[in-house]
């Protein structure tokens, strides 16, 4: 099998080619009235006024919200008045670059692109051979990695699993080292502990050739995760580190309406929105001009069984945190598409993900990096992660949209042809046979049909004779020994240091 490149999705330094771009001839979906946004936003920033946001106190952003005029309470509680959230809004990065490995590709997160990865913290994997659940080690996160490296539609790599039987500082730092060495692409990055972010940002200056590169051709973007309006001491650190470092930042929760957030949507997306705009007033006040730009998703407690589940909920809570960010001119990012509350790859999964991830079509992410997590996040399946490359090609052709001109409106071929003739044999209809059309690996041409003689398997075994087969390629160039041993010494050195 023949390896892709990233430069087939990506932006290089001489020249664009956009096939992350959703915003060219087709329009992005605003279901809610602009009044109805504007409504949801100034709910956030009163909330942000008058009941504020919890950062843990003793850390350095007591000092940074007092110096902008905020009220910092004995407990935590800062509330923040509606001219720093302006402020900071004006001041925020809309726009950031991740280059790939060798700093020669590059995608462009922002409002107009959508980029697809594999993810996030999973801690299951489907052994491969037996199909029994086990804990994911870094070997698992090794091979999703280099699978992902070879498919043209995945734009970038997470940590789609975790090294459980590692989980300590040692464990995560190497979870960056493992996605280095095993995929090409840009990396989104994860972690609990300050620490990590630390060797990472590291490694990649390392990577890079000094810290000043790294901020200016930036290798990854990091993601935080606080609680619904809750900063602890290790969210505030990393957002302080990172932005400082040049790294883009990602900062987001995922609020359980019912549960941490209130039941509505409207509400819990006002929620959401309130710890966004916090988290991006820290990041300015630390390093105005930063790309610090909130996340979070609204999930949806199901009255029926306490679980996390109404899918329509969930699915109005993006169309509108999605529109919310496109009104303010900021990228939205997503946790929704590509994902499914099933514990299995199943006819359930592959439901659940066909929906989501159509729906991405509407609400346009600038990534979309959920990409084959099942069992409500606990499970990482490449099964579900082929499935969801080949949507990402559909949607991509989708957003292309249709040619309007003559050739496309073939008012004069009707014409030729008329009321008595056909088009089978008509040159027009050879040169267009193959527009707009979704060359998919599972579907289409290469479905079973009564009328075909493609082989009658079940889109399981289609998926995963295209997985063994994958399995398979040739990995990814290894690094250079001299930059491996480097970047095994900075592990090392992080991973003794370790607090006990």
């Amino acid at each position: 099998m023949r390896r892709s490149s990233l430069r087939k999705t990506a932006m290089t330094d001489d020249r664009p080619v956009d096939i992350g771009l959703n915003a060219s001839s087709t329009r992005p979906y605003d279901p809610f009235d602009p009044a109805q946004i504007e409504a949801l936003i100034g709910t956030a920033k009163t909330y942000l006024h008058e009941i504020g946001i919890r950062f843990e106190p003793g850390t350095e952003a007591d000092t940074l919200f007092a110096a902008a005029g905020c009220s910092v309470g004995e407990d935590g509680v800062v509330q923040i008045p509606p001219r720093v959230v302006d402020a900071a809004l004006d001041s925020c990065a809309r726009s950031t670059r991740l280059w790939d490995r060798d700093g020669r590709s590059a995608i462009d997160i922002d409002a107009r692109h959508t980029w697809f990865m594999p993810g996030m913290t999973c801690i299951k994997v489907p052994d491969l051979e037996t199909g029994a659940l086990r804990d994911s080690t870094c070997d698992d996160l090794a091979t999703i990695a280099r699978i992902a490296d070879g498919l043209p539609n995945i734009d970038a790599v997470c940590v789609a699993c975790k090294d459980v039987p590692n989980s300590s500082l040692s464990g995560e730092i190497g979870e960056f080292l493992c996605l280095i060495e095993n995929t090409t692409k840009p990396l989104e990055y994860l972690c609990e502990q300050t620490a990590a972010l630390e060797a990472a940002i590291e490694m990649a200056a390392r990577l890079r050739g000094g810290r000043e590169e790294l901020a200016a051709k930036p290798y990854f973007l990091h993601l935080v995760t606080p609680l619904p309006v809750n900063f602890a001491a290790s969210h505030i650190e990393q957002i302080l580190v990172g932005v400082r470092a040049g790294v883009p930042l990602s900062v987001g929760t995922l609020a359980i309406g019912g549960a941490s957030s209130p039941i509505t949507v409207a509400g819990c997306i006002a929620q959401c929105l309130a710890t966004d705009l916090a988290a991006l007033v820290l990041g300015q006040l630390a390093r105005p001009g930063a790309f610090c730009i909130g996340s979070s998703n609204g999930y949806f407690m199901e009255a029926a069984t306490g679980g996390i589940g109404s899918n329509t909920q969930l699915m109005l809570g993006e169309q509108m945190i999605c529109q919310c960010r496109r009104h303010l001119g900021l990228p939205s990012f997503t946790g929704i598409g590509g994902d499914a509350k099933s514990p299995r790859f199943d006819q359930d999964a592959v439901w659940e993900i066909s929906t989501l991830m159509t729906q991405q079509f509407f609400t346009r992410p600038a990534t979309c990096d959920y990409l084959g997590s099942i069992d409500q996040g606990l499970t990482f399946s490449l099964h579900a992660l082929l499935l969801c490359h080949d949507l990402a090609g559909m949607l991509r052709q989708l957003w292309q949209g249709a040619g309007f001109d003559r050739e496309g409106l073939a008012y004069d071929v009707m014409a030729d042809v008329g009321p008595f003739g056909h088009f089978l044999g008509h040159t027009h209809t050879a040169a267009h046979c193959r527009e707009a059309n979704w060359t998919s690996a599972y579907f289409g041409a290469n479905a079973p049909l009564s009328t075909n003689d493609v082989p009658a398997q079940t889109l399981f075994a289609r998926i995963d004779a295209d997985l063994r087969e994958r399995l398979r390629a040739e990995p990814c160039a290894p690094l250079p020994a001299d930059l491996r041993a480097a970047l095994s010494e900075i592990h090392h050195r992080y991973s003794v240091e370790e607090p006990q």
